[in-house]
């Protein structure tokens, strides 16, 4: 088996064998330089082109084209924004929210146009996104994200057990929510097709380049050298691997985890529901997220991973047995159904988390350098928005992308090791806890109360 297909269930079914496009080989002048293949920066190539084919525009990647979180994630298409409604309108004004969401909803659309535009069958179904409660204080929470959602011109609704149980017969449900602005897809099928709709463009990608650094104009490679009047680095949860110092601390990578079940027959299915192939999740604290893939599988995935000391990335860390194993009980937990069923896939990768959980659009015209990312994992959606908004400010067209509170948002650093170890495995763990202490309390948690400014609330 190709190593390439091993990293994830998406991977091991995109139906391509992952040959690697050949390296760079000596020095190159372009007009536009883009550091990572994944999706921020196959998408910024996109919309450039899109404004002006006659760009030359240079892709250097270390792997393949949807090796990071692009071709690993949980396949949501969604309107998810890592901030607060409350807290971008404090700090953004009182429009921020609606016009992020109008955006995000745009970008949604502009997933799928592209999708039927270039024949690229990502299994994109737009089904909505369900959330679970299977307590009473998980829908008291769920009713607060409605009328939020509602306030800023979401079109969520709250659904009572009946109508969830109608739509995700998820064991213990008393309640719910449905929002109908999501989409599922295959995530590497999607990444794969918009690298080779590009490549086909006149995008030169380089594969099994790794960037070593990244200076004005200028992407220094273990292959040679590239110059461009504009450099991108869309490299995200990788981000720390580049040039040591301030890198090392923009972006962390945390590590997100999923399993798969196989395919699942149709009277399980029958049973369970996800009849539209809606994304779901159950409504606590420590985020999961779930899918019913194009074959009929059960596909989830969720945080508790450890964050490594100096924001390490390492193959190894894809796989954590006790997240893999927590996340296939919970599974069964849900859908007693699988219970003599076989899980096939585990996998996971890190997604980039700024210190004040916004994401960035930043551009710096006197250097001609610009980055994009700090998703916190809503990045399908968001890292499109984020490469139209980045091509309409490269190329001076102005419009209402480049007016969005992302824009030249600059972060304050993470705080240096060991601080940064202890505070993120502390919030991590904390998460995990709030969950146990409602269970117990039958009381909203204390502690995701105290730890809500630290998450984007």
């Amino acid at each position: 088996m190709n190593s390439y297909r091993g990293l994830s269930l998406w991977h091991d079914t995109a139906g391509e064998e992952f040959v690697a496009r050949p390296p760079l080989d000596g020095e190159l002048d372009v007009d536009v330089a883009v550091v990572g293949a994944g999706f921020t920066g196959l998408w910024t190539a996109y919309h450039l082109l899109k404004i002006d084919s006659s760009l030359k525009i240079a892709v250097i990647e270390s792997q393949i084209a949807g090796f990071g979180a692009s071709g690993r994630n949980g396949g949501w298409v969604s309107t998810l924004y890592p901030v607060s409604n409350s807290r971008l309108a404090v700090e953004a004004g009182a429009r921020a929210p609606a016009a992020i969401r109008a955006a995000l909803l745009e970008s949604l659309d502009g997933i799928e146009r592209f999708c039927l535009e270039n024949a690229v069958d990502a299994n994109f179904v737009r089904g909505g996104r369900i959330s679970v409660a299977r307590t009473k204080i998980q829908f008291r929470g769920l009713t607060q994200q409605v009328n939020d959602d509602r306030n800023f011109g979401g079109e969520s609704e709250l659904l009572s057990k009946s109508e969830v149980i109608a739509k995700l017969d998820m064991a213990g449900a008393v309640g719910g929510a449905f929002d109908p602005s999501c989409a599922r897809i295959q995530p590497t099928k999607l990444v794969r097709g918009l690298a080779r709709v590009l490549s086909d463009a006149g995008v030169l990608i380089y594969e099994q380049t790794r960037a070593k650094s990244i200076e004005p104009r200028l992407v220094i490679t273990d292959h040679g050298r590239v110059r461009a009047r504009f450099v991108i680095r869309a490299t995200e949860g990788f981000t720390p691997t580049l040039n040591r110092g301030k890198s090392k601390r923009e972006i962390i990578p945390v590590y997100s985890l999923m399993v798969a079940t196989e395919p699942l027959p149709s009277w399980i299915w029958e049973k369970i529901g996800l009849r539209s192939y809606e994304t779901f999740t159950e409504a606590r604290h420590l985020i999961v997220y779930g899918q019913r893939t194009a074959d009929d599988r059960l596909a989830v995935g969720g945080r508790g991973a450890p964050y490594f000391y100096g924001s390490k990335i390492a193959p190894g860390q894809d796989q954590d047995p006790r997240v893999h194993a927590g996340l296939r009980k919970l599974i069964r937990e849900w859908f007693p159904e699988v219970q003599n069923h076989v899980f096939t896939h585990a996998w996971g990768g890190p997604l980039g988390i700024s210190r004040d959980w916004h994401p960035h659009v930043n551009f710096d015209r006197s250097t001609g350098l610009a980055s994009a990312g700090g998703y916190v994992g809503d990045g399908v959606t968001t890292s499109y928005l984020a490469g139209a908004t980045l091509a309409s400010l490269i190329l001076e067209t102005k419009n209402e992308f480049t007016e969005l509170p992302f824009v030249n948002h600059e972060s304050r650093l993470w705080e240096r090791e060991p601080i940064r170890w202890v505070a993120v495995n502390a919030g991590l763990l904390a998460m995990s806890v709030a969950d146990r202490e409602e269970s117990i309390t039958r009381r909203p948690s204390v502690i995701a109360k105290a730890m809500a400014p630290l998450l984007g609330s």
